[in-house]
């Protein structure tokens, strides 16, 4: 897979479900390829559509059968998901995201969907929305 059309597909995916649509009709392995923007900051278009909380691009995925995770969890507000993540892994409260967001971010961009969730995150001590990577 051409290293460029992975990048151009993640950074749609922050806001542009038209396109992401267009260029996975195209190349139907870019669903769960991830493209590293340094330092092995990987990121998917699931992980995109999520740290931005664009919920109508991350359903998209999710129907299309990408890999969800805690942070995709977190942010549609799923909090049977995410208690019992975080109950068999604990220290994945401190998981970091694309760019170095946290589950708490992913929370607060769910909005009122995910409220449920960044309150349990902050009754665990989440506090951080964002750790620098590098």
């Amino acid at each position: 897979m051409d290293k460029k059309i992975v990048q151009e597909f993640v950074g749609k995916s922050h806001s542009d479900i038209n396109k992401v649509k267009e260029l996975l009709e195209e190349y139907p392995t870019l669903l769960n390829a991830a493209h590293d923007w340094k330092y092995g900051d990987f990121e998917t278009g699931l992980g995109a559509a999520s740290h931005v909380g664009y919920k109508e691009t991350v359903h998209f995925f999710l129907e299309n059968g990408a890999q969800a995770n805690i942070f995709t969890a977190c942010v549609l507000g799923e909090i049977d998901v995410v208690k019992a993540m975080l109950t068999a892994f604990p220290k994945t409260i401190h998981a970091k995201g694309p760019h170095g967001f946290t589950l708490l971010h992913h929370a607060q961009k769910g909005g009122d969907e995910a409220l449920e969730v960044k309150e349990y995150l902050m009754s665990l001590g989440a506090k951080k929305t964002m750790v620098k990577l590098y």
